[in-house]
């Protein structure tokens, strides 16, 4: 983490409500985590999509402890995203601020209730797909979550595009298409996120989604950085 260029992706962040970071992880990386799914003991649960009008297709939430490339990386993203987290709350007057460990953070959430990892691994199949969502799980939501595809586009299946909508005062929503390859990471907004004006920052609302597969397999780790009720 500490080789990526931090300024950049905060830039990124500011402009458009995400960040791409290329080759986060390697691809043999993403085939141990893909090959995680059809097993039973790392997760908690299982969420069909379709029962609960989500859209079509799978997800596994994992299980505390958590696998150690999933808990690596959610340890060593959070201290880089804290200070983005803060200052955007502070620019949207928000009055929550967030610790500098995640460890700090997490008590928060479990002290709340919130014990339940977040943490994620997604399946789609042909003619599968995300409806446009927010990942709010409890009162304490840290702003920025990251996304990782485990399956290479065009080869491992078609179709099956990250999409991120922006909702700002009185416009229509701006929705963004981003190509993501094996292995690439995006950082992105949960929820609200700044944007400055003549008057100063204001707040907009973001959603995320998948297209609908056209052909083959698509797999997906989730890093959120809070715990669910």
């Amino acid at each position: 983490m500490s080789k990526l260029d931090w300024a950049l992706l905060e830039q990124q962040l500011d402009q458009d409500g995400c960040a791409i970071i290329r080759s986060m992880l390697s691809s043999e990386t993403c085939d141990q985590v893909s090959r995680l799914y059809p097993q039973n003991e790392p997760f908690r649960s299982q969420v069909m999509m379709a029962r609960h009008g989500f859209g079509r297709g799978e997800y596994k939430y994992f299980k505390y402890p958590l696998p150690e490339t999933v808990a690596r990386l959610r340890s060593a993203l959070y201290p880089r995203l804290v200070p983005i987290a803060n200052r955007w709350y502070e620019q949207m007057d928000l009055p929550t601020r967030f610790p500098v460990s995640h460890e700090a953070f997490l008590e928060r959430c479990h002290a709340a209730g919130q014990e339940r990892p977040t943490p994620l691994l997604l399946q789609y199949g042909p003619q599968d797909y995300n409806c446009l969502h927010q990942d709010l799980y409890g009162e304490h939501v840290f702003p920025l979550q990251v996304a990782i595809l485990l399956s290479e586009p065009d080869e491992d299946f078609t179709g099956g595009e990250f999409v991120l909508t922006e909702q700002r005062p009185r416009m229509q929503s701006r929705p963004q298409v981003i190509g993501l390859k094996k292995g690439d990471g995006l950082i992105f907004a949960v929820n609200q996120r700044p944007v400055k004006g003549v008057r100063g920052f204001y707040r907009v609302t973001l959603r995320h989604g998948v297209s609908r597969l056209h052909s083959g397999k698509r797999h997906t780790l989730g890093i959120i950085f809070h715990d669910a009720l």
